[in-house]
């Protein structure tokens, strides 16, 4: 992230950039939202029967704002985390030049909002697999006025921080068929040192598409007796990562005894009707 330095007359104003991806945080709707911005869906799913989507950006301030809108490119980390690279790594292709999207920059009144176009271009060609890139939204800061006042100037010099927010939306194309197969590896649970329950997971991937969905616990007593008791949504692993790391607390408020019977977990698609499963695994408590 690039910060800018202004200095003036003793005065220095650092605007620090503030990003948001949206898949490094969960999210319990179809939108994002960051600072005073709110975009629905979070991500952006093209290929041969569906070639165009909208997204729609929303300003929820009290002040009009701007946001420009750039294409940058992130590989996800094992741990959920993401890095901007330049390159693609090995087995992972970027989707910039197989989309355009319109308008690039977008000032939104107070509760104001307005529809970005996307469209897959140039896709005959692609080989089968998934290529991602992601829309980068970045508000842009309002100018500062600077006091040219010289009685009114501070003697010594001053820092300000002003934080510009953005929010990165994966853009995904995909061509042929699907080979995605996903389990889950030696779930561990464990007690940490304030007493909150938690699940360790090891996710691994194989296949040419990348995966998202909703995470499930419940806990099952010996009798029976189901209780949800963790649920994480928005949890995906992006292609080339073959594994996903990936820990959630689950509820210690519910009265659930964490030493006997057994954790069920469900990795399901996205969806209000009918979640598909995509793999599951149980844990036995002792």
């Amino acid at each position: 992230m690039n910060n800018t330095l202004f200095i003036k007359a003793g005065i220095a104003l650092l605007m620090l950039s503030v990003m948001v991806i949206t898949e490094q945080l969960l999210y319990p709707s179809n939108s994002i939202s960051q600072g005073d911005l709110v975009i629905m869906p979070r991500r952006v799913i093209l290929d041969a029967s569906k070639r165009t989507q909208e997204l729609n950006v929303a300003n929820t301030g009290a002040d009009s704002a701007k946001y420009l809108i750039s294409v940058v490119q992130y590989r996800m980390l094992e741990s959920g985390a993401f890095e901007e690279i330049a390159e693609p790594d090995s087995g992972q292709n970027f989707a910039d030049k197989n989309f355009r999207f319109f308008p690039r920059s977008v000032t939104l009144a107070p509760n104001e909002s307005q529809t970005i176009k996307i469209q897959a271009i140039n896709t005959n060609d692609l080989k089968s697999g998934e290529y991602r890139s992601h829309l980068y939204f970045r508000a842009v800061a309002k100018d500062r006025p600077i006091e040219d006042d010289a009685s009114k100037l501070p003697q010594s010099l001053s820092v300000h921080l002003v934080p510009t927010f953005g929010v990165a939306i994966p853009v995904i194309i995909r061509n042929g068929n699907s080979t995605l197969k996903v389990n889950i590896e030696k779930p561990v649970f464990s007690l940490n040192d304030n007493g909150v329950p938690q699940l360790n997971m090891k996710f691994n991937r194989t296949g040419n598409m990348s995966v998202y969905g909703d995470l499930k616990v419940e806990h099952i007593t010996a009798t029976g007796k189901i209780t949800q008791v963790g649920i994480a949504k928005g949890l995906a692993i992006y292609t080339p990562n073959p594994v996903r790391n990936f820990m959630l607390n689950l509820d210690k408020s519910l009265g659930v005894d964490y030493h006997k019977g057994k954790l069920n977990i469900v990795y399901t698609t996205s969806s209000e009707s009918k979640p598909v499963v995509i793999t599951s695994s149980q844990i036995d408590l002792f």
